[in-house]
């Protein structure tokens, strides 16, 4: 007891020592020294001041680590010092400069190296041409022979190729060390053309192209002759008509029975009057089409022909542009019987059932109506080969005479050549 105690006089308890409570972080480290006084910064200041808990995404904010940006990073490693600067630009100019001298010694070694010269026209490589000649691809090439493979402007002869007419696209390229590689795609005739006296080929896109002496006769080319396409007329016309032909062609073989293989020439001159040739015995009858329902017009000229003919045998075009009727021409001096009485009358320049007019216009005075079959099973189309080919036979024959008239021309002045030679020696 303390001497108060023995005197007996009330004793006073000492006040008991208080602490602050602890922090609300039961399960978690110590704060980190000053986060207190950040998260009272990040805090809002309107907010009254007072004790605040622990907010862990404002310390998560607050304490977020920030790094150096790499400019900032850079510019610490470029020297400050005048000798520094000098330094490091003299190697940068030695490695640049090494750099350039190695690549103009590998331009020098590849472009003056006789391993990568062209010597013979065998090392140009071709593929893909079957119609158009090795001579023919080789003229693009002439001025390449002995010449280094990395001089060769590869852009400019392929354009060089593409002008050619058979060519409808190429590609050339480089093989190491001294060959080049060309690969070309032919154009695809799908008829021939008629130009006065000379016949080629015709693709879809209206490209004429010339016939190689050994197609004449070949029978993968059984195709009916054009006319109306010239190569005065700009390629965007050729095309169009090409394109009414296509459309023509299409329709008439719509049905499985290949019409298209009794057509013998074909006529484009005017887009909105297709006219074929149409093999029929001995002769070939002219069928004016127009530029639409190509196929019903063809079987009703198909089924009143025979009824025609036995009543007109001199029987030279119809007209079938008029809708349920027909024109029919007589060939040049031809007698035409008349309606009613049975007689014949002739016409000095041919004769006709019904006048044509210029234009297209409504149906004509009189005309031949046409009568169709009664329903029924489509009868097979027969088209004989050698009547469907009859022109084109003809055609192949001139063709076949001109080539050997040619031939017998160019022998015979040779050898009037080396007479000369022989007599003036």
């Amino acid at each position: 007891m303390t001497k108060f105690a023995k005197r007996g006089s009330a004793v006073l308890d000492a006040p008991e020592e208080r602490y602050a409570p602890e922090t609300g972080w039961p399960s978690r480290e110590p704060a980190p020294a000053g986060m207190l006084q950040r998260g009272r910064m990040a805090a809002d200041p309107n907010e009254n001041p007072g004790p605040r808990s622990y907010d862990p995404a404002a310390e998560e904010e607050v304490y977020r680590p920030r790094r150096e940006s790499l400019s900032y990073r850079l510019r610490l490693s470029v020297p400050r010092s005048l000798t520094g600067k000098i330094i490091v630009s003299t190697v940068a100019l030695l490695g640049l400069g090494a750099i350039a001298i190695g690549y103009l010694a590998v331009r020098n070694a590849l472009f003056h190296d006789d391993r990568f010269a062209i010597t013979t026209s065998s090392e140009i490589q071709i593929v893909g041409n079957q119609r158009l000649s090795r001579e023919q691809v080789l003229s693009v090439f002439g001025a390449d022979l002995e010449r280094n493979i990395f001089k060769v402007p590869l852009a400019e002869r392929r354009a060089d190729l593409e002008r050619l007419p058979w060519v409808a696209h190429a590609t050339v390229i480089r093989i190491l060390p001294n060959s080049i590689r060309v690969s070309v795609t032919e154009r695809t005739p799908v008829a021939f053309v008629r130009q006065g006296t000379q016949v080629g080929f015709v693709d879809a896109e209206g490209v004429l192209l010339d016939m190689p002496q050994e197609a004449a006769g070949d029978p993968q080319y059984s195709f009916p002759v054009l006319t109306g396409l010239s190569a005065d007329d700009p390629l965007s016309a050729r095309a169009a008509r090409m394109e009414v032909y296509r459309r023509f062609m299409q329709e008439l073989d719509s049905s499985g029975e290949h019409l298209t293989q009794s057509l013998s020439e074909i006529d484009l001159s005017n887009p909105e009057d297709v006219k074929a040739l149409i093999a029929s015995g001995s002769s070939d009858i002219l069928v004016h089409f127009g530029d639409e329902d190509f196929l019903n017009r063809y079987r009703l000229f198909q089924q009143n022909l025979p009824q025609w003919k036995a009543q007109y045998p001199k029987l030279a075009s119809v007209d079938a542009r008029y809708e349920h009727q027909f024109v029919l021409e007589m060939e040049s001096g031809a007698a035409v019987p008349l309606a009613g009485d049975g007689k014949t009358a002739a016409k000095p320049n041919g004769a006709a059932v019904a006048a044509k007019p210029a234009t297209k216009p409504a149906a004509p005075k009189a005309a031949v109506k046409a009568t169709a079959k009664p329903a029924g099973p489509k009868p097979k189309a027969k088209h004989p080969p050698a009547k469907a080919q009859k022109s084109n036979q003809k055609m192949f024959a001139a063709l076949a005479a001109a080539h050997k008239a040619t031939v017998a021309n160019a022998h015979s002045g040779v050898a009037s050549h080396t007479a000369g030679k022989q007599v003036k020696q």
